[in-house]
């Protein structure tokens, strides 16, 4: 007898470390409903990157932003559900969708503000919250946070602060969900080597020297770092861990 494969619902899951994290799901058998925002091409091509590792993935259009859209994306997402696996359930969430900005506290504005909290607070919020009867009794879900919650680098008070607030409600929903077995965790990763923040880690030579610098490991992260990380808690024996922060930046400003 031969069991169903796990399914991951992962937003932002077209580029960067939400790409990264699709494509070690599925080298480890767990098959993916990956968001995008706009690249429906980059979202296509994971998709295709998925199926040739010998797993399921399907791309659903989101803006994580917008709350207006949650019913209509959750309605579709039944549909895939049901039409791709027989299912009308998903067993991992991974809260992954975010965008940051680079600027002094005196400097940010209420519309800079006002995007960080729709994306990385209020989205979260509440389309967890939408897809809650969606989530398998004993499934897990992942929020991603960043180093910059522990410590404090200028030009990142308004991001830092989204994340500090996605710390707190980790620990909240692992309380309320911990009667259907659903643990709920914090992933942070430290300075990687993306396109985020416009790629300065990975494109900037001194800005990558100083970040290897400070970090025990010796090196900025790289994307299998993260990836490698959000599919062993996935995937291993972790259920009874819940409620945590779980920090993966190489020992960064220890």
């Amino acid at each position: 007898m031969t069991t169903s494969p796990k399914i991951t619902l992962i937003t932002g899951g077209s580029r960067g470390l939400g790409r990264n994290t699709v494509l070690h799901l599925a080298k480890n058998g767990i098959d993916t409903v990956l968001t995008y925002r706009t690249s429906k091409e980059e979202a296509a091509q994971v998709v295709a990157e998925v199926e040739a590792l010998g797993a399921k993935a399907v791309a659903l259009q989101l803006d994580t932003a917008d709350t207006s859209g949650f019913t209509a994306f959750t309605d579709a997402l039944k549909t895939v559900l049901q039409q791709t696996w027989q299912r009308d359930s998903f067993d991992f969430l991974v809260n992954n969708a975010g965008t940051g900005i680079h600027k002094p506290f005196a400097e940010t504005t209420e519309t800079d503000f006002d995007q960080l909290m729709n994306v990385h607070v209020k989205g979260v919020f509440f389309l967890t919250q939408q897809l809650l009867p969606l989530i398998a009794d004993g499934g897990r879900i992942l929020n991603v946070s960043s180093g910059l919650a522990r410590f404090s680098l200028p030009g990142y008070a308004a991001y830092a602060t989204m994340k500090g607030a996605i710390e707190v409600l980790t620990r909240y929903l692992a309380k309320e969900l911990g009667s259907r077995h659903i643990a709920v965790n914090t992933l942070a990763p430290g300075a990687i080597e993306t396109d985020f923040g416009g790629g300065a880690v990975r494109d900037n030579p001194e800005i990558n020297k100083v970040v290897a610098s400070m970090t025990a490991m010796g090196r900025a992260g790289l994307p299998d770092d993260i990836g490698g990380a959000i599919t062993a808690l996935l995937s291993g024996n972790t259920g009874w861990m819940t409620g945590q922060r779980i920090e993966v930046s190489g020992g960064q400003n220890l």
